[in-house]
């Protein structure tokens, strides 16, 4: 049996008083230590923050891909001095997106897009998400606006298009010489300088040429390109008729191999007026045999340049025409012409045509005591009847005095049309 310790007694006050606890343990000497404190400090914070950045990474990431607050397409530009936050702000401005700025921050770190955000004018889609918005922004495929340059017209008009465009930016230095811009419809972005997309329709100009002189005909009598385009130039005032222009080329080939002047009316209008392209009335019979270095009645061969910028379709025309012996052209009447090898057979030509047009004619030769008449005749004192000229002047044109510029099929005659986004 084991010994109990002797009970000591107690008086009743006594056992009525608690008995003394013992004392607390001492805090070691490195809990005390300030490191330690600033440390523990530090951590809290830092898991705090981690905390804090898990749960805007989770909303950054439910964010990415909720359908955007759009409800149809837009064309938003983000000016080249914005920030990631200018942009969350444009973005939110422009109802393309209804979030936080610092939780646009957080989605753009996310996709590790941070340094690849884009300056530019974007169209972003119905619904876009903040995904999309992104990806968008860092592809940087900016809207693409289409600008049509006609057949036709001088560098001079041309360059007056591009003033009037406010897409572009920037001023044009000096007109460009005449036949060196190459008509068609060109894509650029919102800034583009007027000055750049000239070098761009130069550039493609003597890259179209180079190909076509090297596949021109060897029997057409022109010596160089800077012929081949001045040539062009006159077939592309005299027609816009595609199955009519290499005729229209072989009529004025065959002249000038026959030592014949060409006789065209819009290079008396060019003579008179330049780079203006046109009259705006008739031509006066006065003016016919009016000496200028590009009046073709009263020079012999080609005028010394373009008189305007022909288009594709002319120049491979010009380099190689039809095989005809044909050596006159007059209107028809229907918007084409009647194509002849001999004066008498023009002259018919003409007199039918008197018969059908009865509205004087814009640029037309006017006659000697009123106004033009449909089918003028030719000049008093030309040549000999097998050099006059097929009278271009009975040909209908537009109101304001020159030729109607031809605009390609798929392509409308404007400087500003709805913007396309590259692909």
């Amino acid at each position: 049996m084991s010994e109990r310790a002797p009970i000591s007694p107690r008086s009743p006050r006594a056992a009525l008083e608690p008995e003394q606890l013992p004392p607390p343990p001492k805090r070691s000497r490195g809990a005390r230590n300030p490191l330690v404190v600033a440390g523990n400090a530090i951590f809290t914070i830092i898991l705090l923050l981690m905390l804090g950045a898990g749960g805007g990474y989770f909303y950054a990431k439910q964010a990415l891909e909720k359908p955007g607050p759009l409800v149809e397409d837009r064309i938003v530009n983000i000016p080249r001095t914005a920030g990631a936050r200018d942009i969350a702000e444009i973005l939110n401005r422009e109802g393309v997106t209804e979030i936080n700025p610092w939780a646009f921050l957080g989605a753009v770190q996310i996709m590790k897009a941070h340094g690849g955000l884009k300056a530019g004018e974007y169209q972003f889609q119905k619904a876009a998400s903040l995904r999309g918005v992104i990806d968008t922004l860092v592809s940087g495929k900016v809207v693409q606006h289409a600008l049509t340059i006609p057949e036709g017209l001088t560098s001079e008009q041309i360059v007056a298009r591009l003033l009037e465009n406010d897409i572009l930016s920037g001023q044009v230095k000096e007109i460009p010489r005449e036949g060196t811009l190459l008509p068609e419809t060109y894509r650029f972005e919102r800034g583009t300088t007027r000055e750049q997309v000239l070098q761009r329709m130069q550039q493609s100009h003597r890259r179209l040429v180079a190909e076509i002189w090297e596949r021109r005909s060897p029997d057409v009598p022109i010596k160089t390109v800077e012929q081949l385009v001045t040539l062009a130039s006159i077939v592309e005032k005299e027609t816009g008729r595609a199955d009519e222009r290499r005729r229209v080329a072989a009529v004025f080939s065959n002249r000038l191999q026959k030592k014949m002047k060409l006789q065209s009316d819009p290079t008396i209008i060019y003579g008179l007026v330049g780079g203006k392209g046109t009259l705006g009335r008739p031509i006066k019979r006065s003016e016919i045999q009016q000496p200028t270095p590009y009046n073709t009645y009263a020079i012999e061969g080609l005028p010394p340049g373009p008189i305007a910028n022909p288009g594709r379709a002319s120049l491979e025309a010009t380099a190689n025409p039809s095989r005809t012996r044909e050596l006159y052209f007059v209107a028809d009447g229907t918007g084409g012409h009647t194509f002849t090898e001999n004066y008498a057979d023009h002259q018919r030509g003409v007199a039918r045509l008197r018969t059908i047009e009865k509205q004087p004619a814009v640029d037309a030769v006017e006659p000697e005591e009123a106004t033009a008449t449909a089918a003028p005749e030719p000049a008093t004192g030309a040549a000999e009847p097998q050099q006059r000229p097929a009278p271009q002047g009975a040909k209908k044109r537009n109101n304001a005095g020159a030729p109607q510029p031809r605009t390609p099929p798929t392509a409308q005659n404007s400087t500003t049309p709805a913007p396309t986004v590259q692909r």
